[in-house]
């Protein structure tokens, strides 16, 4: 974190766009203040975009006089509702609101609303570090107001609330949710007091809507140490209210003197090592790729994820110790729930992470056992365009202490992808599809949809990842034939017709 002096701040300030404003509220004869996140982030030196501007009178006013001061190019859209306004200039966007107080309810985060100084209005900040203003009028251009200490609570990396943290809580507690999150974006502690808040609050994170709580989860999952933000939730008793799930995965069993790993914290070592590798990937897509989401965010999802099979797959056996069979599988299945029950998005974003927690043990098989051309073949058509994040999720899952056994597995995974490289596979097998249809075994055979159909295909399928015959459809249909008359089936029209 900078300091800076009242000359520095009016220079970092020294935008057309910030004059404009201050000429207008003086005109007004308001008070205009650049407050919250974007002062904040002036000292921690993080780039902002978000511009939000408070007027000890009419926002709204404010606004429009701008719009018609900065003429040609202005765009002013008002929220009467809400007694908001925005203000759209050479991409620039910054958003008016009037000061004010509110009070709350105990049933819901809407307050009630009524016009306040500009004291009243940082008072219902939700933490020191974003109650911070800087005037915009002429006379006071830069001046710093800080009735928080939020500066001194930067310098000490805390994040607290500048009242009563109970009251901040229970009053809007969705700021429980941004507390975690901005601790995780900056690295910041969360101060004691408000840090037991948060555990004696946390059942009021009921009255929040799930895509509230998902939006601040997903800005958790993009932060360069995910696992700080999951760690927190967990400690105060919201993990198990937003993500049971994943909650289900914390704790250590011991019998018979073998314990095994706790997964909620392997699931979050997994989660970090992948957030190193996509630190540098896009958080949206890219327009011109046409891709439908980003595969930084859900790569991530996946990552979390990946394990919460384990709780209900798991096993003691006698001689064996613990073990988590097909624990894959049973996630794979969980997904749609999880991600129905949390507003998630249930369109190609969950099938992408559902696949992905479906496959992710079997790179692992498939290097334990000697790498063939088959296995790689059926791993690739199954994972089909999402094969090298697999590959990445199975490469950070590898968190074992045991250097030498780490460093076997990443070797098998090396002579994986070495396997993928030299079969070609890339264009040949991702879109892959079997030579031989269902409708094309109906006609041939004069039959109905019946189970022979899919052992036909699958032997056909078989047959060709294995390289006992061409992957062409000349090929394929001749050994299906064959296959077909293993069983007592023949085509129709024919001399071997059966009777």
């Amino acid at each position: 974190m900078r300091e800076i002096t009242l000359d520095q701040m009016r220079e970092l300030l020294d935008s057309p766009i910030f004059h404009r404003i201050g000429e207008t509220a003086d005109e007004l004869g308001v008070e205009c203040y650049v407050v919250g996140g974007y002062v904040r982030d002036l000292f921690l030196e993080r780039p902002s975009k978000d511009i939000d501007c408070l007027v000890v009178g009419s926002g709204i006013s404010v606004a429009e006089a701008l719009g018609r001061r900065l003429g040609k190019g202005a765009h002013v859209s008002v929220f009467r509702n809400f007694g908001t306004a925005q203000v759209k200039y050479r991409g620039i966007e910054v958003e008016f609101v009037g000061a004010r107080k509110e009070s709350y309810s105990h049933d819901s985060r809407k307050p009630i609303v009524e016009d306040g100084t500009l004291e009243d209005d940082l008072c219902r900040r939700d933490f020191t570090i974003n109650a911070l203003a800087v005037c915009l009028n002429g006379n006071r251009f830069g001046e710093l107001v800080d009735r928080f200490d939020g500066l001194a609570d930067m310098q000490d990396r805390i994040i607290a609330t500048p009242l009563d943290p109970d009251v901040t809580f229970s009053d809007d507690p969705l700021r429980m949710m941004r507390c975690i999150r901005f601790a995780t974006q900056l690295r910041m502690c969360i101060e004691d007091e408000t840090q037991q808040a948060l555990e004696r609050n946390a059942q009021r994170i009921s009255i929040i809507s799930q895509e509230r709580i998902v939006d601040e989860l997903n800005k958790i999952m993009l932060s360069p140490v995910p696992s700080l933000g999951f760690i927190e939730l967990a400690r105060c008793g919201l993990l198990p209210l937003v993500m049971p799930e994943v909650a289900a995965l914390e704790g250590v069993e011991v019998r018979g003197g073998r314990a095994h790993k706790d997964n909620l914290y392997h699931s979050l070592e997994v989660l970090d090592n992948v957030a190193r590798v996509t630190a540098d990937w896009p958080d949206e897509p890219d327009e011109e790729k046409a891709e439908t989401f980003s595969h930084k965010l859900w790569l991530r999802w996946a990552a979390l994820l990946h394990d919460i099979g384990k709780p209900r797959s798991k096993r003691w056996e006698q001689g064996i110790g613990w073990t988590f069979h097909n624990h894959n599988y049973l996630g794979e299945k969980m997904i749609p729930g999880l991600f129905r029950r949390m507003k998630l998005p249930m369109d190609e974003r969950m099938k992408y992470v559902q696949r992905l927690v479906g496959l992710h043990m079997r790179p692992i098989a498939i290097a334990d056992d000697e790498v063939t051309d088959s296995a790689v073949r059926r791993l690739l058509f199954e994972a089909g365009e999402d094969i090298d994040d697999l590959m990445l999720l199975c490469e950070a899952d590898i968190t074992s202490r045991n250097q030498q056994r780490k460093q076997r597995f990443l070797d098998n995974f090396r002579m994986v992808r070495e396997k993928l490289s030299d079969l070609q596979a890339r264009d040949s097998y991702r879109t892959w599809t079997n030579p031989i249809t269902g409708e094309e075994i109906m006609q041939t055979f004069g039959i109905e949809p019946c189970k022979i159909i899919g052992e036909l295909k699958q032997m056909v399928k078989d047959a060709i990842w294995d390289s006992q015959i061409p992957n062409t459809h000349e090929a394929a249909r001749e050994y299906m034939l064959k296959c077909a008359a293993g069983k007592g089936l023949y085509p129709v029209n024919t001399e071997n017709k059966t009777e």
